[in-house]
Parts: C-alpha cells; structure tokens; sequence
C-alpha cells in the first residue's frame, strides 16, 4: 500500500477501523506492521492522519476507553496520572493542610498562561533540518517555479528535474547554499542574476522528548521540533512539590547540554538558558536542596528555592522586596536544629550576608500602628482632624490650626482624653473660652484627643409638630421667633377641610416650682388666623417654642357628599347623594320617582357597610376577641371570622311599612354607602335543610308551614321541627314556637326560604357502658337495702 495514493475518506476509514481496535497515534507502526506496510508508508500515514486532523480525534477516542489522560499536543502519557499530583496539591502538605505556595508554581496552575511555541515566526537561522521538515522553494525571476518538499527519512528532498539533495543536519543557510548551487545546473538565471531563489521552512517535524525526575506528569511527550525547556515543563504540569526550579537539566547523547533556572526568567525576564530541544532529548527536574519560607510584610510572601551561595538579601528580592509598612531592623527566624528548633534575630546589616538553610521560615514585621507626634481634634471647630504635635503646643494652639471654634461650640467646657504611662485613658476638662482668651495655658501631650462639643449636642434637638387638616403634618425643626402661621407654611398650608377658627396649641411645663397641689400637666391656648396666613392681630404677638404642637381642627360646618345607591324596581334607579342628615328612606324612595305596579316592598332589602369608621375597628375588636375566646370549635370560629370580613351586611327593613308610615321608627336615616335593593313581586317560596325533596314551590296565600313541607314530601326522620325557621325576602327571620305541646309555625310569605336543621345524632350506651351502668345500680340498691335492715 502506497499512502500517497489514498484518498481522504480512505485515511479516514483506516482511522475509524483503528478506533474500534481501540488503538492510539502510538499504535501506528504496530498496526502498519499488522498490515505489512513498510516503516516509510507508516510514517506518511502518521503525517496524513495529522495533516486532516483525526490525530487528536484518535487519541481522545482511546483515551476515553482507557481512562488515560493526554496533553495539548496529543501525546499520551506514559505514567498512569492518578498517581501523580495535581498542580494544586502543590501548594499543600502531605497531610493535606494548606501552606503556602511555591514561587513559580502559578506558571503552570494559571489557565491564562501558556508556554506553547510560537510556530508563526520566520525560521530561525540556526534550526537545523531532520526527516519531516517541510521545505519551500520559490524560484523566480526569468524562470518561476515553486516546490513544497519534505526531508525523506534518509536525510534528502527530491528537486524535480533534479534529484535528490542531501539536507538532513543543515541550517536553513546551509540548506538555502547548497540548493541554490545544485538549482544553478539546470536555471542558468541563477549565476547570471537574472533569476532568484528562497527557501522558508514550511510545516515542521514533530520531536519525541522524555521528561522525567520530579515533575506533575513524568513521561514521553511529542511536540514541535522548535520547543524549548519551558514549553516541555509545560506540558508536564512544571515541578512537583519536591521539584526544582532551579535546577532543571537538559540531558542530550548522554550529556547535560544546559542547566535551566527559571527564577532567572521569573525574577529578570532572562530565557538565555531555555534552549531548543532535539528529537530524544531528556528533560529533567531534580529534586530540591534548599527552600525556605518568606512571609509577612513582603510583596509576594511564598516558599522560595535557593542556590548554595544565595543569601537572604537574594531572596526578599525574589519577593519584589519590602512592603510600605514592613518593619526592616530586625527580621525573625525559625530555624530547625538537629533537635529543636530555634528563633533567629536578623538586624538590617546582616541581611545580605545571612547563609540560609533548608526549612527556615522567615517573617517581616510590620511597623507599630501608632504616631509619634500626632494629636487630634474633634467636634465644633472648622477643620477637625489630626494634626502634628510641636514643641510646648497647647490647646488654643491646636484650635488656631484648626481655624477655631464654629459659633455653636459650647465654650464653658471641653474634654482632653489623654493616654497615660500604662496606656489607659484620663480625662481632663478645661475652660474653653479660657484657653482661647489665654487665660489658661494646657499644653498638649503625644496622642492627645481635644474635644470641643456642640451646643446643639448637649440638649435634645428642638422641634415643634403640628397634626390634623393640614397638607404636611409631622415634626419640624424649630427656629427662634417662630410664629404660628410660620408653622402652617411649613406644613404646607391648610386642608380645604380645615377651621382656620379654635387651631389649639398645646405647651410643656418646663420651668417653674414644684407644687403638689397643682395639677396642670400642659398650657393650652387657642388661636383663630387668616385663611391666607396674613397676621392676625390676636396671634400675632404668639411666638412658638421648643416642642409646641399645634392642633388644625376641621371645620364644623364641612361635609363631603354622601352616595347612596337604589336599584330593582323605582322608577329611576341609580346612584343619589344624601342632602341633609335627617334624610330617610322614605325621602330617597319618592326622590327615585317611587315604585313601580310590579315591585315587592315587602321584599326589598338594605345593605350597609360595616366596618368603614375607627370607633366601629375598635369596638368590634374588643368584643371579637372576647367572643372568640368563648367558642371552641375551630369552625365556629372560621365561620364568625367569614361573617366579620364580609364589608357589607343585610339589614332587614320593612318598605311597606316605611311607606305607610314615613319618619317611623321603620324608616331608617341614610348613610354613606347605603345601598337598598327593590325586588319585582315573587311568587315562589324555597325549601331547605332536612325534607325530602327540597325544591321551590308556588307560593299560594291558602297554604300554610305544613302544607309546604308535604309539598317537598314531608320531614325527614332526622328533621329538628321544632327549631324549623324561615328567612324572609327582606332579611327578617322568624323561628317556630313552642306553644303548649305543639309547634307554632311562622307565616310563610311570597319569596320566604324555610330551613329545616337536623338533629342531632343521639349516641346509645355501649355493652360495656349498660353492663356498668346496670352494676352501679345494683351496688347502690344493694347499699339501700342494707341501710334499711339496719334501721329496722
């Protein structure tokens, strides 16, 4: 089989059968051999295979079948990784605590950071080729002809109508001389100068690398041939906890070609030592032989590694150096000892010269939170804050830097809080007006706090409210020579409600001489102003005081309108507003124009509002909670509290009577929300509760109670006669009497509904109960016997 001479969609359908053999990239040479392909087709199929891309396809696919990992270059991983640790757990103990991290271990945890080769850059002078490299050729000039060749594995590229020419080992110079030498054979251009050649580098060759020692990933890795050390560190997850940064080698033929230092490129940017790696070349990371910690007030506190001759100095510069507020005289140490572990003093002059040994910890102070020469100031000055202490400064020099005191500082007294000897704080008053006309002389100490108070601190603030028919009522801040009418304007004027007549302001007791007998608890005064807050000559000379409070009443003669609503059968049904408060429902029938021939007075129902008014929420709150308190059953009391919520309830009115006799106690005064409801002349009376058939039936004015419960086939065995009760068309409700020993039944009206209710069900005495019963009474018949004998 000759690869050149497969399709794309055969390379992939040996990629799709190598899938299902569960093979890898690593299987290929197997496979060929397998299939008696010879080692140069397999390498061509190898290059096929990347060149669609199904590499990565390949190896994802079997990776997922062994539970194997691979890296960003498709390469599977040697060692199983579940037994290496993650980059994470570098910064952690064997215990699993936290410590601090390693400095240069976020190169390879940062997912943000990568070490991938550049591959977009022109072809360094010094590459050399090898087999796979791809060669450009570009002759042009008098002869134009361009060739894309690849480095065979014998080390040549076949030049058309040339031959082969050996470039395996040759620098991308050399290669460019020795092409354009043989090209002069046949382009005779060439030597003239007429014709022109340049050779790049094309796609380039993948290289196989080991890395081994103390690394995350240990293993055998294919990457790009212009990788370098750091890239293969990349790969591999960088050093483990017990790795070295500094001492990173690269093995080639046997012999350590270079030393990497990465904290030479993570301190200085250097990447001198990063050198590019060769087909077969081993990476190794050795273990560490000096670290120690660096914590506190350093910018970038972490583990760090040290070389032999490196000192301490050295290693606050791996930390970017000292913060703002480290304390550098001494640093402190613990170092551990043959049997102990010890505490170290570092003055400032020894840092640079400190020999560091493996597991020290070192620790940067931070410099004491306190002033040596600041003094404060507080309270009512201009410019309250610290300030520098001066030589035998006193207080009305501390106040003049402070531009002096506000006009509101309370001057009869100030407070100095000053830290003694041990530290605690005393206190000490002074004049203030005294130290600012120089009176008195304080001098001020280190730390000393000066606090000059407020006049408006020391008093509860001064407000006066004002309540009922204005715009804004509420509290304001008070001000002198705050007349009545000032207080209106704050509150934004009066309500169209408003009595401008009787306004009341009341007054504290705030000085005067104890009495016993005097009983005044406030000063009332009432005042009558102008509509439009002109002075009044009355309440003009009235001027406010602190915590007043001033009553706006509302007029006596106001009233908004009051909306009743009449519907059913009148002649003009609707909405009407009541004109005057003796009006009755007499008055609103004849104002609807009356009723209509076919309406039912009898019938007609109210329904007013309940609930609507403060007194009405209050009063029925109190007699709620003592009547929900009496009932036990839950659904008594979900049954009172549905009736409490209903915002309208039926008032039984008799129109009829109204009719007849207008201004009678029958003929109710209106109200706000009044509604009255006339139905048309019913016919029907409805039957409920324990009857058999419950139904409607023809109201007949010969018909009596009996005769409309045979008409709904009689009562039930469970019927309550004799609590049986009828429920009128306008509300009313009437329930049978007792007289003698037979049942009087209300009358029954056009519209009425009768309700039976059932009795209740009567519980006989169990066997039990009656066997005990029956015994108890013979015990208390046995007793009386025996008294009687006794007797006689």
């Amino acid at each position: 089989m000759k690869v050149d001479d497969l399709s794309d969609d055969q390379i992939r359908q040996l990629v799709s059968e190598m899938k299902k053999n569960k093979m890898g990239m690593a299987d290929i040479d197997a496979y060929a051999q397998q299939k008696g392909i010879p080692d140069s087709e397999a390498l061509k199929l190898k290059l096929r295979i990347q060149q669609l891309g199904l590499d990565k396809e390949l190896d994802q696919r079997l990776n997922k079948a062994s539970g194997a990992e691979e890296d960003q270059y498709g390469e599977r991983k040697v060692d199983d990784t579940s037994d290496n640790p993650d980059i994470d757990d570098k910064i952690k103990g064997k215990s699993g605590n936290p410590r601090k991290r390693i400095f240069g271990s976020e190169l390879f945890s940062n997912k943000n950071l990568t070490f991938e080769p550049n591959l977009r850059i022109p072809t360094p002078p010094n590459y050399r080729l090898a087999t796979d490299d791809e060669l450009l050729i570009d002759v042009y000039g008098y002869s134009e002809v361009q060739h894309k060749l690849k480095v065979t594995p014998d080390g040549y590229i076949r030049i058309p109508n040339l031959g082969p020419v050996y470039v395996s080992g040759l620098t991308i110079e050399e290669a460019k001389n020795r092409i354009t030498k043989q090209l002069s054979t046949i382009y005779g251009g060439i030597k003239s100068g007429n014709t022109f050649v340049q050779i790049s580098l094309g796609n380039i060759r993948s290289i196989r690398v080991l890395i081994i020692g103390e690394v995350t990933k240990p293993g055998s890795y294919t990457i790009p041939s212009l990788a370098s050390i750091a890239n293969a560190l990349y790969v591999s997850g960088g050093p483990n906890e017990n790795g070295s940064f500094r001492s990173i080698q690269l093995i080639r033929n046997g012999q350590t070609i270079v030393t990497f230092d990465l904290y030479d490129f993570l301190a200085n940017g250097d990447l001198t030592n990063n050198a590019i790696l060769q087909d077969q070349d081993i990476v190794k990371v050795n273990p560490y032989k000096t670290r120690v910690e660096l914590s506190g007030e350093v910018k970038r506190p972490a583990i760090f590694e040290a070389k032999e001759n490196e000192t301490l100095q050295q290693i606050i510069g791996y930390a970017g150096g000292y913060t703002d507020a480290s304390f550098t005289n001494i640093i402190r140490a613990i170092r551990i000892n043959n049997k102990e572990r010890e505490v170290v003093n570092i003055p400032a002059s020894e840092i640079s010269t400190f020999k560091l040994k493996s597991g020290d910890q070192f620790f940067v102070d931070s410099i004491l939170n306190r002033f040596s020469n600041r003094v404060t100031i507080a309270g009512a000055v201009f410019h309250p804050g610290d300030y520098a202490l001066e030589n035998d400064m006193t207080v009305s020099d501390l106040i003049k830097k402070a531009d002096g005191v506000k006009e509101i500082a309370a001057l009869s007294r100030g407070l100095i809080r000053r830290l003694q000897a041990d530290f605690t704080p005393a206190y000490i008053n002074f004049n203030v007006q005294d130290a600012l006309s120089g009176k008195a002389s304080i001098k001020l100490f280190k730390e000393d706090s000066v606090m000059i108070y407020s006049k408006l601190e020391l008093r509860e603030a001064y407000q006066v409210r004002i309540d009922g028919q204005v715009n804004n009522p509420g509290y304001f801040d008070y001000g002198d020579s705050m007349h009545l009418e000032d207080l209106i304007l704050f509150a934004k004027g009066f309500k169209d409600a408003a009595s401008s007549k009787r306004i009341e302001v009341s007054r504290r007791i705030r000085s005067g001489v104890y009495n016993p007998k005097d009983s005044v608890k406030a000063i009332v005064q009432q005042f009558d102003v102008n509509a439009d807050l002109s002075n009044n000559p009355a309440a003009k000379e009235f001027v406010l005081e602190p915590f007043d409070e001033v009553i706006v009443r509302r007029s006596a003669v106001y009233s908004t309108q009051s909306n009743v609503q009449v519907t059913g059968e009148v002649v003009y049904p609707g909405n009407y507003t009541i004109n005057s408060r003796s009006e009755r429902i007499s008055d609103l029938i004849k104002r609807t124009g009356g009723l209509r021939p076919e309406a039912y007075a009898e019938g007609a129902v109210m329904l007013r509002k309940t609930f609507v008014n403060e007194g009405d929420s209050i009063l029925m709150s109190n007699k709620l909670t003592l009547f929900y308190n009496k009932l036990q059953d839950s659904s008594d009391i979900a049954r009172m509290k549905s009736a409490v919520d209903q915002h309208e309830q039926l008032l039984g009115i008799n129109l009829d009577m109204i009719l007849k006799h207008p201004g009678s106690r029958y003929d109710l005064l209106l109200i706000e929300g009044d509604e009255i409801k006339v139905p048309m002349r019913l016919q029907t009376v409805q039957l409920f509760g324990e009857v058999y058939f419950p139904k409607k039936i023809r109201f007949d004015k010969h018909y009596k109670f009996r005769d409309f419960i045979r008409g709904s086939g009689g009562f039930t065995s469970q019927a309550l006669k004799r609590r049986s009760y009828i429920v009128y068309a306008n509300g009313e409700v009437k329930n049978t009497r007792k007289v003698f020993f037979f049942n009087a039944y209300p009358k029954v009206k056009p519209g009425a509904e009768i309700y039976v209710p059932t009795r209740k069900e009567r519980k006989g005495l169990t066997t039990g109960e009656a066997v005990g019963l029956s015994s108890g009474l013979a015990s208390i018949a046995l007793i009386v016997v025996t008294i009687l004998n006794t007797v006689k």
